[in-house]
C-alpha cells in the first residue's frame, strides 16, 4: 500500500518565490463571535448555507516564470552529444535553442472578507506569482491582484483586488467550533468554481504535519481537492471558520482527511500584516518540549500537560522574569498551557511588548512571574550530524553511549552554538534505552541528572555514581535544547 502523503491543496501546471508586503490601508471584516447553535437535528438542504457563504469565495489563477536548468536550455535535441554520434552533422542548424525560462500555471481558491476586496488565501495558492487573476463567483468577473502581505510560517496570505460593494463573508469564532459540528467546504477543486462538500469537524488542533511551522489544524471529512486551497470551509451559518489548506491522502485525491487554518488565526495574521507589512510575534525566549510520564516524574509535575522549558535565551524575555530551564510553564494570563504546541501558538500570536502572566512549577512548587514578550528574532536552525572522535569516552551508567570532547573543528562541522558546553555523543549502539529515548550521534549532553557535564571526562564521571535506573539528561540535539529520560532497567 502507498504511504499516506499531505498535499497542499493547490493545483499546479509549471511551479509556484517571495513577495514584498505594499502598504494597505487596513480592513474591517465582519465578524460573528456566537456559538452555533446545536440542537442535534439535521436540515433536509444547505442550499440556504450555500446561498450565504459562495459567492465571497473566489478563484486564483497564477502566473511564475520558473528559470530552467542552465546546463539544458541552450541546448536543442539535435545538439545532444548522443544524437550526432550517430547522425553526424547532418541536421546542424536546424535545431533552435530550448527557453531559458517558462511560464508556470497554478489554481486555487480564496476568500473576500471586505467589501473593497482584500481577500485571505493561502500562501503557497501566491507565492512567487508573477501575476495574479481573481475570477468572482459569478464566474464571468476576472480582476488583476495584488498581493499586500504573506506569512509562510502560517500558510496564510493576503492579497488585493479592486472593488466595491463586493460580495464578503462574515467571520465565526473558530475557538468555539466543536467536533462534530457540520461543516462545509467551498471552493474550485481542479479549477471547477464555486464547489461545495459537507462534512464534519473531525478534530481539532491537530499539529505535527509537517506543513507549517504554526499549525493547530481544523480537520474534516468534507472533501477538500486540488484547487481547494485558501477556499472556505464555514460552519451550518454559512460563517467562515477556517481556510481549507492541505489533504492527507495516498493518491493525491481526498480521502477524508483534511486540513484548515483556524479563521481566528488567520485574521490575526491579516491584522498584523494590514497593520506591519509583517507578522511581529511575541518571544518569550524558551525552547520547550512536551511532557512525557518519566519526564512528569522527574520534575514533580503531577500531570502531563503543559511546556517543560529546556532552556532560556540569554537576555530573553523569560530569562529576565526569572524562569529558568527545568521550568514546566501551565499557565499563561490563567489560562492552561495544554503542551509545547499550545504555548508556541498563544505567545506567537502575541505582539512584542504585551505583558503576560507567566505560572510555572518548579520541582513541584507553583511560581508566577510577570514576562514582557520581546519580538521574535530570525530563526537559525543548527544542522547535527557528527563523526567519532579520536578521544571519545564509553559513559558507564548510559550503556552503548560514547562521548567526545567539542573541539573547534566539531564545533563547526555540527554548527554548535559557540558557548555550548558539554559531551557530544560520536558513538550510540542502536540496540540500547539510550537511542529508544531520543539520543542520536551529533546530540550533545549538557547536564546528566541536573549535573552540568563540561566535556567528555565530566559526562563519564557524573556517570559512574549514578545509581538510579532512570537517568535524566539535558542535551542539545537538532538546534534546540531538551530533557530525555532514559530508562536503563529495559535494555535489550
Amino acid at each position: 500500500m502507498a504511504p499516506a502523503a499531505l498535499i497542499l491543496a493547490g493545483v499546479v501546471f509549471g511551479m509556484v518565490a517571495s513577495s514584498r508586503a505594499l502598504d494597505w490601508p487596513s480592513a474591517d471584516v465582519k465578524t460573528d463571535d456566537a456559538s452555533i447553535v446545536r440542537t442535534g437535528k439535521f436540515t433536509a438542504s444547505y442550499a440556504a448555507v450555500v446561498k450565504k457563504a459562495a459567492p465571497s469565495v473566489v478563484n486564483i489563477s497564477t502566473t511564475k516564470t520558473i528559470k530552467l536548468d542552465p546546463r539544458r536550455q541552450f541546448m536543442s535535441p539535435f545538439e545532444d552529444p548522443m544524437f550526432r554520434q550517430f547522425f553526424g552533422d547532418r541536421f546542424e542548424g536546424r535545431g533552435q535553442p530550448m527557453p531559458r525560462t517558462q511560464k508556470e500555471h497554478s489554481l486555487g481558491s480564496g476568500i473576500i472578507v471586505t467589501k473593497d476586496g482584500y481577500i485571505i488565501t493561502n500562501n503557497h495558492v501566491v507565492d512567487g506569482a508573477d501575476e495574479i487573476k481573481v475570477t468572482l463567483s459569478d464566474k464571468k468577473t476576472e480582476m488583476d491582484a495584488k498581493i499586500v502581505g504573506r506569512d509562510p510560517k502560517t500558510d496564510i496570505a493576503i492579497v488585493k483586488i479592486n472593488g466595491k460593494d463586493l460580495p464578503f463573508a462574515t467571520l465565526a469564532n473558530s475557538d468555539k467550533v466543536e467536533v462534530g459540528d457540520v461543516v462545509l467546504a467551498i471552493g474550485s477543486p481542479f479549477g471547477l468554481a464555486r464547489s461545495v462538500t459537507m462534512g464534519i469537524v473531525s478534530a481539532l488542533g491537530r499539529n505535527d504535519q509537517g506543513i507549517e511551522e504554526y499549525e493547530d489544524f481544523i480537520q474534516t471529512d468534507a472533501a477538500i481537492n486540488p484547487g481547494n486551497s485558501g477556499g472556505a470551509l464555514v460552519d451550518a451559518e454559512g460563517r467562515v471558520i477556517g481556510i481549507n489548506t492541505a489533504i492527507l491522502s495516498r493518491t493525491g485525491g481526498n480521502q477524508g482527511v483534511g486540513f484548515a487554518v483556524p479563521i481566528n488565526l488567520a485574521k490575526n495574521v491579516m491584522e498584523s500584516l494590514l497593520k506591519n507589512g509583517r507578522v511581529e510575534r511575541g518571544f518569550l525566549g524558551v525552547a520547550i518540549q512536551d511532557l512525557t510520564p518519566a519526564l512528569a516524574r522527574e520534575f514533580k509535575v503531577p500531570e502531563t500537560g503543559g511546556a517543560l522549558v529546556g532552556d532560556v535565551t540569554d537576555k530573553s524575555a523569560a530569562g529576565e522574569a526569572g524562569i529558568k530551564s527545568g521550568d514546566v510553564i501551565i499557565e499563561l494570563n490563567g489560562k492552561s498551557v495544554s503542551d509545547a504546541r499550545n504555548l508556541r501558538l498563544i505567545v506567537g500570536q502575541m505582539a512584542p511588548g504585551t505583558k503576560v502572566s507567566v505560572k510555572v512549577l518548579r520541582q513541584g512548587a507553583e511560581k508566577t512571574y510577570n514576562v514582557v514578550l520581546k519580538a521574535m528574532p530570525s530563526e537559525d536552525q543548527a544542522g547535527l550530524g557528527g563523526k567519532p572522535d579520536q578521544n571519545a569516552e564509553e559513559s558507564d551508567a548510559l550503556d552503548g553511549v560514547t562521548v567526545g570532547d567539542i573541539t573547534p573543528g566539531m564545533r563547526q562541522e555540527l554548527n554548535l552554538p559557540p558557548r555550548l558546553q558539554g559531551a557530544v555523543i560520536t558513538a550510540l549502539d542502536p540496540s540500547t534505552p539510550a537511542f529508544d529515548a531520543g539520543l542520536r550521534e551529533g546530540d550533545v549532553v549538557v547536564e546528566i541528572n541536573h549535573q552540568p557535564v563540561k566535556d567528555a571526562e565530566s559526562a563519564v564521571e557524573i556517570s559512574k555514581h549514578i545509581k538510579s535506573k532512570q537517568i535524566l539528561l539535558r542535551v542539545f540535539s537538532r538546534g534546540a535544547i531538551r530533557f530525555i529520560v532514559v530508562d536503563e532497567s529495559k535494555k535489550k
